[in-house]
């Protein structure tokens, strides 16, 4: 959104800086020096409140999840299957992702694993994806895994030689939407081994099968996934803490890369970066709802759908401990619309042939004719595919810098609260493309920069005139 003024009464807007220096920043750690490999990280306020004794139990209780995790690493084995990682709210007519599906699992009469286990219907929304299946050519299956409406309780499931010996001669599996920790919790042991069924889903994937997920189904894909988290402002202003906002996911996904979902609709890039942060990810991938990634060899990526996903480098971004609550500056995102394509290895992009053959947008050329001139300020950086809009934009103007905000606003109407600004800048780095081809304005976006610093907004946010 951009501020105007209001062509009624009078509008007073307070934008306070807090005394942020980044000339005291350090270089982002990936490995944190913690002993826990970055679990527990004492860059966020909340984790003040750990004792001793909680930090060595949590080191007890990670020490044997961490070895299993090697269990899953994708990258221990030479053939793998695909990955479908959808980012939810997926349309049930939209046939390419279910097209896809079937054609990654081996075409016509594919069987095809339908988990509803995330789910809190799980027969009739497992039925759902069942039938979208099948009309896309696959013989889909119900595993009945879930934490109501079955016969077997999650734990016997797992374990049934009989379903077990399903899934593993099936060539998909597909996970549906809900809640992802009730997936981890089903498939995984007490103790955090590898249960039979999850086995299977591994023994389907490495014989060259396709794996897919939407929403919470997406979210287990990588190793580490946020759980049961707050909004994303307040996961911002708090923190997150394993075990609680975030927790262990699948792994299917190469190790260095977090997963995360409804991305762009719901303004989660923000939270995915306090995520990374904290558990030390370099690099990230949001998903946005009605589209999907598509991930062969473990690393070649080919998006489909209405929008895109969101690529988030932290590799060379910095951090300033001694502002208290969470920063970043140079943090790189890239945008990738339907069609693109990105290798998670090389971390090369190739935009879609559309784009190709239509416009590109390079502010270093001498022909760089940008289309916008007014300043960009948007004061709901987290609002419905704004930071996708930005980027889009900023590539296209006049100017080099956008600013977005991030706060509460209804606390801010009444007094002053603590927010972030997101500083966007298009750098030397910085390209995109443009087409029309698909009926509206898509870009594909490589290297803006973004800088996060905390500030304080001073409130009453505005006075409103009454009328006469």
């Amino acid at each position: 959104m951009i501020v105007e003024q209001a062509p009624q009464g009078r509008m007073r807007v307070h934008l306070t800086i807090c005394p942020c220096d980044f000339g005291s920043t350090q270089a982002y750690n990936p490995h944190p020096p913690n002993g826990l490999g970055g679990v527990v990280s004492p860059r966020m306020p909340v984790m003040s409140r750990w004792t001793s004794s909680s930090l060595a139990l949590v080191a007890a209780m990670l020490i044997p999840t961490m070895a299993a995790a090697g269990e899953n690493d994708p990258a221990e084995t030479s053939t793998l299957g695909s990955l479908v990682i959808i980012g939810g709210s997926e349309r049930f007519e939209h046939r390419e992702y279910w097209e896809q599906i079937v054609e990654l699992a081996g075409g016509p009469g594919s069987r095809i694993a339908v988990f509803p286990t995330a789910s809190g219907d799980p027969v009739k929304k497992g039925g759902w994806v069942i039938s979208a299946l099948n009309k896309a050519g696959a013989d889909a299956f119900l595993v009945p895994i879930a934490w109501r409406k079955m016969p077997l309780s999650p734990q016997e499931a797992v374990s049934d030689p009989e379903l077990v010996e399903q899934v593993r001669e099936a060539t998909g599996v597909f996970l549906i939407g809900g809640e992802q920790d009730k997936i981890v919790k089903a498939l995984y042991t007490p103790e955090g081994q590898n249960t039979p069924m999850l086995d299977a889903v591994w023994e389907v994937y490495r014989k060259g099968g396709v794996i897919a997920g939407t929403s919470a189904g997406a979210a287990v894909m990588s190793r580490i996934m946020y759980r049961d988290a707050d909004s994303v402002l307040d996961t911002m202003l708090r923190g997150v803490r394993f075990g609680k906002e975030i927790g262990r996911g699948l792994g299917f996904l190469d190790g260095e890369w977090f997963v995360d979902q409804h991305l762009l609709v719901r303004g989660r890039f923000a939270r995915t970066l306090v995520a990374m942060h904290d558990q030390g990810f370099k690099y990230g991938i949001g998903v946005d709802e009605n589209s999907a990634v598509i991930v062969r060899n473990g690393k070649d990526v080919q998006v489909i759908g209405y929008k895109g996903a969101l690529i988030l480098d932290l590799s060379r971004a910095e951090h300033n401990s001694m502002l208290g609550r969470f920063n970043l500056k140079n943090v790189r995102l890239t945008y990738l619309d339907r069609g693109d394509k990105y290798d998670l290895k090389s971390r090369e992009v190739t935009p879609s042939d559309e784009k190709l053959d239509d416009e590109k947008i390079d502010p270093k050329s001498p022909d760089f004719k940008p289309y916008l001139d007014r300043p960009l300020f948007f004061n709901d950086i987290l609002g419905n595919t704004t930071v996708a809009d930005l980027m889009g934009k900023l590539m296209d103007s006049i100017h080099s810098e956008a600013i977005g905000l991030a706060f509460d606003g209804t606390e801010a109407r009444k007094h002053a609260v603590d927010g972030f600004e997101f500083k966007f800048i298009r750098d030397e780095d910085s390209i995109a493309w443009y087409t029309e081809a698909y009926g509206g304005d898509d870009y594909t976006v490589l290297n803006i920069r973004l800088d996060i610093r905390p500030i304080r907004i001073a409130g009453p946010l505005y006075d409103a005139e009454e009328q006469r």
